[in-house]
């Protein structure tokens, strides 16, 4: 398996451009499946888990034709198999997200349940309730959710949904498959985040009827067809913030070219908190940052609240900052499995449940650590760009599932570090 090897103690400066959104794409690339006509994204990024998802469709009867200028042109016309396999769906639980939109369309799916990161408990009883209230038919067996319409239908009936917790993929599926829907569906406690506002202006390019998407409630009026479009994928706010962190870290002076501030206000405050200094200018954000800064205890939560995939990569710039810092994790239960990685490079943490205590040091060593989910891959990155010595970061396969070229686009910025095959 591929290694990254990092020479620490380098500033970054220069500009990078930020890819589009893998948590935008994966369900764009799913709300493909709701029409016959073709739809172009642009601005796709390259990543394991989009191949991944690329691989799902096309195993459908799906045609996705992909372009040199990032672009995928996704054809569902022909799909012959509404079936996502446990084979293609064990290492990705975005793949959840065909549940909705094959049921819309074709009146039935078959879709296996997810895998992923492994980092806690990921329930899909929201999706099967909200698409229950609309009168699908749903039992899970062997592994799978096999969904149906009731005889005698052919479109799922509207119905006002309340889920029990903000559920992002719940939200995004619910609201593909209400998109085909008889009536109006309302979704109450509806998750806000940018990439589900970006999912809906791209279903209203095709001829959705949505209002109140990146609110809690969101009302869809169903149609009876959708048609294709084209449609450009939102910046990764988490590539953003995870940039922004390691220049924090590291010090210097770079440009996100496309990255966007009010995507990321919560993380955006914390840094400038921390004597960051990140301003909005044309085309993207500017962050300088010079010497050591100030820890910053934070909670994670819902958007607009701070992020949850951004909490690893936070924490290690609290690792080499002045002070102590109090993390506290409340999405997912298993999210501190970077912290152990982190000592061994030297840095000062305990952890009590669902809390992490960061005492700042003023230089971490370079050691030989394992990536244990695609954000502690990035924390464990930032931690080997300040680091003395070399780092060397093992398994960054997690990694590849949503950075699209990091390495590069670190070399880019003056960093030293290098894949090693």
């Amino acid at each position: 398996m591929d290694k990254l090897l990092i020479r620490g103690g380098r500033q970054l400066n220069g500009e990078v451009l930020i890819s589009g959104a893998k948590n935008a794409t994966l369900p764009e690339l799913c709300a493909c499946l709701l029409t016959a006509d073709p739809v172009t994204l642009s601005n796709v990024p390259g990543l394991q888990d989009v191949a991944t998802m690329l691989k799902l469709i096309r195993n459908m009867g799906v045609t996705a034709d992909c372009g040199a200028d990032g672009s995928v042109t996704v054809n569902a016309s022909a799909l012959s198999s509404p079936e996502a396999p446990y084979e293609l769906v064990k290492t990705m639980r975005a793949s959840v997200l065909a549940l909705g939109p094959l049921l819309a369309r074709f009146g039935e799916a078959t879709v296996s349940l997810p895998g992923g990161c492994a980092i806690g408990s990921r329930p899909v009883d929201q999706h099967i309730k909200g698409l229950s209230a609309m009168g699908a038919e749903i039992v899970v067996e062997h592994g799978y959710i096999i969904a149906k319409l009731p005889k005698g239908w052919t479109r799922l009936k509207g119905a006002r949904i309340a889920t029990d917790m903000v559920t992002v993929t719940g939200t995004e599926n619910l609201m593909m498959a209400a998109t085909l829907a008889e009536g109006v569906t309302i979704l109450e406690n509806a998750a806000q985040e940018p990439e589900i506002a970006d999912l809906a202006e791209m279903l209203i390019k095709m001829g959705a009827n949505i209002e109140g998407h990146g609110s809690s409630r969101i009302r869809i009026e169903g149609v009876e067809s959708l048609h294709g479009c084209s449609h450009q994928v939102v910046a990764d706010r988490i590539e953003t913030g995870t940039f922004m962190c390691a220049v924090a870290a590291t010090g210097g002076e770079v440009l996100l070219k496309h990255g966007r501030i009010d995507h990321l206000e919560a993380v955006v405050e914390k840094l400038r908190d921390a004597g960051a200094t990140v301003k909005k200018v044309d085309g993207g954000i500017r962050i300088h940052s010079q010497g050591r800064l100030k820890s910053q205890s934070f909670r994670t939560t819902e958007y607009p609240g701070f992020p949850t995939d951004m909490q690893a990569q936070f924490m290690a710039l609290n690792c080499i900052s002045i002070g102590t810092a109090v993390v506290t994790e409340t999405i997912f239960e298993n999210r501190f499995m970077h912290v152990n990685e982190m000592v061994r490079l030297g840095a000062n943490i305990q952890i009590d449940s669902k809390v992490a205590v960061v005492e700042g040091v003023e230089k971490l060593s370079g050691a030989t650590v394992m990536a244990t989910d695609l954000r502690a891959s990035a924390s464990l990155v930032i931690a080997g760009l300040v680091a003395d010595g070399e780092t060397v970061v093992e398994r960054i396969y997690h990694l590849d599932r949503g950075y699209d070229q990091m390495e590069a686009k670190l070399r880019g910025l003056g960093a030293a570090i290098e894949r090693v095959k």
